[in-house]
């Protein structure tokens, strides 16, 4: 049925006993889609279910605002799940002069290893070997000045040599225990300095999309935004195919790549970067990333990236990615080379393409500057009105994503005159984190991957699964430490509706086709128990 939201304020509110909870379910979105039916204007409509726009939802709703966030796909369907899952220091674009931008990635990383998600983040050593075909003398010493930047980057953001270590220099035994595939020949050891590194991007957003519903904010992925204006937009049901038209006070377009076609008048110049995903077998397991100069530039690297689930990825690209925005970017022939010829000038035995697992690209949605290479476009984030009053935040990286959320909210702000209160973001922990106030402590037995990624929900996520499935410490696969409890925790806790869900964005299997396979089944057969449990809503 087709309906048209009126004028009081009642849209957006939190519903029975989901009222104060960071629950997201299909029997809540169906509530929530249908209070939104019954009338009422919000004070933000949020359109995109990236981190940039699960940021803007929670800064809005723990500002008091009545928020309300649509996705057409899934949380974090698009970039925000193709990362390399490192929260950057900044360093890189203090090489380039962007110290503005710097200063601001050391502040928002050093949040998130303090104060938002220090469960989420750890810190990752980055190693840079001294090998002679790499580095000649200067460069080395090149890099050096810069590590020792990022020193002054961290200090100057206050974040704690306990957080984040010094940079340092290693012998060369020490370095090959870092990095035990590196070349021994030639090797005069390496320089190594610390950065932040994510269990999972994709968790990242869950985590935020699941703290502002926490806070009030109305959360709906499967729900398309058309007809959009800077005080409404028709909002239609992907699932059932029914339709509103949502009244708001202010309107964020949060769609990153896509920002484009809800406004028209924005201009993106997206950039695609590829990463490969290997078994850390074949790197011999590290737990340093790999720090490998790109050959004739002084500030590009390619890394290989320990990750979460026994792989690691080795990127990135950064290439122009004209044309129409597909929903999962394919990395290019080209690229895949490029990664594998960069990275093996520093391994002692050559990667090939049969040591490759799986690919994935993402597409940087890069402000339109005119001619010259992306990888010099800024990555500093920008606010803009558009004519028809559409308010979008645009550019930006990652570990950003909270100062763009604030800077979106304070325009909105100042542009409605909305009744919101002062931004909070910088001390809020989400869900999960030590400081979160539905956090307990972690019980000694449980597995060491699910603690990396749910933190102190790590005995709810237990608890949760051995109510609703058989087996449910146990894993969902050999050789892949996923739990069957996380796959139902997923599903009545973290709004994944089917199988997709759960593989791609929640879990991270579907990263590799052939462990998304060997486990769909047994995943589709918990979702399907756990929807009955919820009485099949859609």
């Amino acid at each position: 049925m087709t309906t048209t939201a009126g004028s009081t304020p009642a849209a957006g509110a939190p519903l029975g006993p989901y009222a104060g909870t960071a629950r997201l379910d299909a029997r809540r979105r169906s509530l929530e889609l249908d209070a939104l039916s019954g009338g009422g204007a919000v004070d933000l409509l949020v359109i995109g279910g990236g981190v940039t726009g699960a940021g803007v939802a929670l800064d809005a709703a723990s500002r008091g605002l009545r928020t309300v966030l649509v996705e057409s796909r899934d949380l974090a369907f698009g970039t925000s799940r193709w990362s390399s899952k490192l929260v950057h220091g900044g360093l890189r674009y203090l090489a380039s002069g962007r110290i503005g931008v710097a200063r601001e990635s050391a502040v928002e990383r050093g949040v998130l290893m303090t104060a938002t998600a220090p469960h989420l983040v750890r810190a990752l050593p980055q190693l840079v070997p001294l090998l002679p075909e790499l580095l000649s003398p200067a460069q080395a010493a090149l890099v050096r000045v810069g590590f020792h930047a990022g020193d002054a980057l961290r200090f100057g953001a206050r974040t704690p040599g306990a957080v984040l270590p010094r940079m340092r220099r290693v012998d060369a035994a020490r370095a090959r225990r870092l990095a035990p595939a590196l070349k021994a020949q030639g090797l005069r050891g390496a320089l190594v300095a610390h950065d932040g590194q994510l269990v999972d991007d994709a968790r990242l957003v869950v985590a935020l999309a699941r703290t502002a519903a926490q806070y009030g904010a109305t959360v709906l992925t499967r729900v398309r935004a058309e007809e959009v204006t800077g005080g409404s937009a028709r909002l239609t049901d992907t699932l059932t195919g029914q339709s509103l038209t949502l009244a708001a006070h202010a309107v964020v377009n949060a769609t990153g790549v896509w920002a484009g076609e809800v406004d028209p008048s924005i201009r993106l110049r997206p950039s695609r970067g590829t990463h490969l995903i290997l078994d850390a077998a074949a790197l011999g397991h590290p737990v340093a990333a790999l720090t490998v100069p790109v050959p004739g530039s002084t500030s590009r690297f390619v890394f290989a990236l320990p990750q979460q689930l026994g792989r690691v990825a080795v990127g990135l690209t950064d290439e122009d990615a004209p044309g129409p925005i597909p929903d999962e970017p394919v990395p290019t022939d080209a690229e895949i080379d490029f990664l594998l010829d960069t990275v093996n000038g520093a391994l002692q035995t050559a990667l090939t393409r049969a040591d490759v697992r799986g690919a994935f690209a993402g597409l940087r949605p890069l402000i339109d500057t005119g001619g010259g290479s992306t990888a010099d476009i800024s990555r500093r984030h920008a606010v803009l009105e558009s004519p028809s009053g559409v308010i979008t935040v645009v550019g930006g990286k990652l570990t950003t994503y909270r100062r763009m959320a604030e800077d979106a909210v304070d325009t909105a702000v100042r542009l409605r005159g909305l009744p919101a209160r002062t931004c909070w973001t910088a001390r809020l922990p989400l869900v999960g984190a030590p400081a979160h106030r539905d956090s307990r402590p972690v019980p000694a037995a449980t597995p060491a991957s699910l603690a990396a990624r749910y933190g102190g929900e790590s005995r709810e996520v237990l608890a949760v699964g051995e109510a609703l499935v058989p087996a449910a410490a146990d894993r969902i696969a050999e050789g892949i430490d996923v739990t069957r409890a996380e796959i139902a925790y997923a599903v009545t806790r973290e709004g994944a509706l089917d199988a997709s869900d759960v593989l791609d964005r929640r879990t991270r299997i579907g990263l590799v086709a052939e462990d998304a396979e060997r486990t769909r089944a047994a995943v589709e057969e918990i979702v399907a128990e756990c929807r009955k449990a919820q009485g099949g809503a859609a």
